[in-house]
């Protein structure tokens, strides 16, 4: 008679878990490609080791998807007292981010403490979610759309270099983009022979142009201004892009800036919470037709560089090759054509003083 077989329960094998294999400089590698600020807030909340390496990434990007204004609150966006907000333009103070705070409002540290995992968020501000980051060195801000209101058609996109003050800006538009016909060829306009057309000083040509200019450096004044508690906080910087989702306009500070920016002190506007945009010397370029790649045309297209005076500024060092080059930069695509056309143009002089 055989004897009864015994069943045996395999052994328990030990469960390892392969990222844990992996070295912190390669974890961090990983995420700084993930950026998005939500994201990463996801991550802190996956294990303690997460916990202890999200604040350690560079690359950081925060999007801004919804802005409300609220009553009370006695610590704005970036950390500024502020009268009640009424527009994005001039007084973009008082912004919940409920998109970038909704993961992350309900999450506790994994050490089970019960605190929150980034208890600053409760001040429902930029500056306030990226304190927790330590080692920040390229910083993407998204705002959900651009400061400057145009007209249905109308194209303005606008690209400013900062210090402490302003160092380069350039502002691109047309009162109308269209779509050309397949196989339409454009006839010249017997206006068109390099120079301003006289219609452009009767008709309110210049004027609009004088609008968008103001506009634009306004925008981009209050935008500086609102960063300076970002950049105090994380010395580590080295690249900062302010944007909008609209494209519409891109506030840009790299090494020098930032250290610059460190160094001087900022001049305030005294009418808003905006840095003093300094007195300019202005370049306009016009063609009253432009044809641009992939089918589309440009019209009454208009570039305007302008660059601080050199009297009473610390930004002229910077010479003429530095701000072509960034002029020539400024846009992509299909804009990035209708600049080095225009840059081609007559060059009309104008003077600004500071505001």
């Amino acid at each position: 008679m055989h004897p009864r077989a015994r069943i045996h329960a395999d052994p328990v094998l030990e469960v390892v878990d392969q990222f844990d294999c992996l070295p912190d400089s390669l974890v961090l590698l990983i995420l700084n490609n993930v950026e998005d600020v939500r994201s990463l807030g996801r991550c802190s909340a996956v294990s303690k080791r997460f916990y202890g390496l999200v604040p350690l990434v560079h690359d950081v990007y925060v999007k801004i998807d919804r802005v409300v204004t609220v009553d009370g609150d006695a610590e704005d966006t970036f950390n500024m007292s502020s009268p009640k907000p009424r527009n994005i333009l001039s007084h973009f103070l008082k912004m919940m981010l409920f998109t970038i705070i909704k993961p992350f409002h309900n999450m506790r540290s994994p050490n089970g403490a019960g605190r929150p995992l980034f208890p600053q968020l409760a001040q429902h501000s930029p500056a306030q979610v990226l304190r927790n980051f330590t080692h920040i060195r390229n910083l993407r801000i998204e705002l959900p759309s651009g400061d400057v209101g145009t007209e249905e058609g109308v194209l303005l996109k606008w690209r400013a270099e900062y210090g402490s003050t302003l160092q380069n800006c350039v502002i691109l538009g047309g009162t109308r983009v269209d779509r050309k016909p397949v196989g339409a060829e454009h006839e010249p306009s017997s206006e068109d022979n390099g120079s301003m057309p006289e219609s452009f000083y009767t008709n309110g040509g210049l004027k609009l142009r004088v609008v968008w200019t103001i506009s634009s450096l306004i925008a981009a004044s209050t935008r500086h201004y609102l960063l300076r508690s970002i950049i105090k906080d994380h010395r580590t910087l080295t690249s900062l892009v302010l944007t909008d989702a609209d494209g519409q306009g891109t506030l840009c500070m790299g090494t020098e800036q930032l250290k610059e920016f460190r160094e001087n002190q900022l001049s305030a506007s005294a009418c808003s919470n905006r840095t003093q945009v300094p007195a300019c010397n202005m370049k306009l370029k016009y063609a009253p037709y432009l044809e641009l790649p992939g089918g589309t045309a440009l019209q009454g297209a208009t570039l305007v560089a302008i660059k601080p005076s050199t009297e009473g500024n610390n930004v002229s060092h910077i010479s003429r090759k530095e701000t072509d080059a960034f002029i020539s930069g400024a846009f992509d695509g299909p804009f990035k054509f209708a600049v080095k056309a225009l840059m081609k143009r007559r060059t009309y002089l104008l003077e600004m003083n500071g505001f």
